[in-house]
């Protein structure tokens, strides 16, 4: 149910529908607008039911749009062995249990059953707290949804919604880049020349020199640029050794957090371990599937800034190491989407202000890594250049 307090602009149901409605004070009413006149918009009401995971808001943001979210409103979960007389909560949700660590939430460090919102319609999508209240800006464009901090299979038994009201405190650009869903267009990089791209291995190696995965991202940024952009995106910094998973692992148990930081193996490029690895795991799977990435400084400046190589493989599995007989993780051969999954990860956090892919005069199409497994690619890279001024940092 979706509510104006005033001349309320929103996404209707239908794109054919882009009609602008006066809307009285009733929580019955529907408002119907084009996203080109949200500035008019001060406020929507809207309930989040219990039943549902998500609900899309039919709203559009704008990137640098603005909004404070204020939420009333009660969920129950049903009776159970552990919780005989129930458990009836507000829109913080339910603090974090130990058992709470073998379910797979969206964000992993808010309540169970708190609201949360999302800024996309797709898996992509970087979830975010909200609970009682709470300020967000959009990034950048796209679709506001809403949803509760919780697993399928509460879903199916809870009853009671959250009510929830968004006031727009600052209505965003209405330039096209504004506008742009999901991150800047593809344009060239003129500094991103033949030459340089000629410099850059095609591959990775192992410690003994196999060569293994393929590079696949180039970055330009700042070593703070490069390490915010990812945790802005949800990714996390793996743990470097195995006394720094076991240490880690023990905290976040402690903590009732999921560990989401295994370390992953060291690998080689312009003879020197990677600068950082960064992973991006669902919770309990996070051992077998687990989207997740190497970055290496090069030697090379572009526009003042450093070039950095990744390397980036979605795990999906194990295998035999063809190097030794033991096990090894298996990587989805389809490279490609993995790249992708980057790309869209890492331009959505409004961070980044260019992005191209780049055809090679030599690409690989297909190898193996080095531990056997094959891979296969259509041999482009992609660059992204990070934001680089004194907002990107300060936020």
């Amino acid at each position: 149910m979706l509510a104006a307090s005033a001349v309320a602009f929103y996404r209707p149901p239908s794109a054919v529908a882009a009609v602008i409605f006066c809307v009285a004070f009733a929580a019955s009413a529907y408002p119907v607008a084009s996203q080109a006149n949200s500035a008019s918009v001060t406020s929507y009401q809207l309930d989040v039911d219990a039943a549902q995971q998500w609900v899309d808001t039919k709203i559009d943001l704008r990137a640098g749009e603005k909004l404070r979210l204020t939420a009333t409103g009660t969920i129950t979960y049903p009776a159970d062995k552990k919780h005989p007389d129930g458990r009836t909560f507000g829109p913080d949700g339910l603090a974090r249990g130990f058992e709470d660590l073998i379910h797979e939430y969206a964000v992993s460090n808010a309540g169970h059953g708190s609201l949360i919102g999302r800024l996309g319609d797709d898996n992509v999508a970087q979830p975010f707290a909200v609970g009682t209240s709470t300020e967000y800006e959009a990034p950048v464009a796209g679709p506001l949804f809403l949803g509760i901090n919780q697993s399928l299979r509460d879903a199916e038994a809870a009853e009671g919604n959250f009510r929830v009201k968004i006031e727009v405190l600052d209505p965003g650009l209405s330039t096209a880049a504004a506008m742009a869903i999901g991150g800047p267009p593809e344009t060239p990089v003129p500094s991103i020349t033949a030459s340089l791209l000629q410099k850059i291995p095609r591959r990775v190696s192992d410690p003994h020199g196999n060569p293994g995965d393929m590079v696949n991202i180039l970055l330009v940024g700042t070593p703070e640029q490069v390490v915010q952009v990812f945790a802005r995106a949800g990714w996390v910094r793996v743990d470097r050794s195995v006394q720094d998973a076991v240490m880690n692992a023990v905290i976040d148990s402690l903590e009732k957090k999921d560990y989401l930081t295994m370390p992953m193996s060291t690998l080689y490029l312009f003879d020197h371990p990677q600068d950082y690895g960064f992973a991006h795991a669902e919770p309990v799977r996070v051992a077998m599937s687990r989207n997740h990435l190497r970055v290496w400084k090069s030697p090379y400046v572009v526009d003042g800034r450093p070039l950095w190589c990744v390397a980036a493989t979605h795990d999906i599995g194990f295998e035999r190491d063809e190097r030794n007989n033991k096990v090894t993780h298996k990587i989805d051969p389809a490279i490609d989407g993995e790249r992708e999954y980057v790309n869209d990860t890492l331009s959505r956090t409004g961070l980044v202000t260019r992005r191209t892919h780049v055809a090679l005069a030599d690409p690989v199409t297909t190898a193996s890594t080095a531990t056997g497994g094959s891979f296969h690619s259509d041999g482009r890279i992609l660059v992204l250049v990070l934001r680089n001024d004194e907002t990107a940092s300060s936020k």
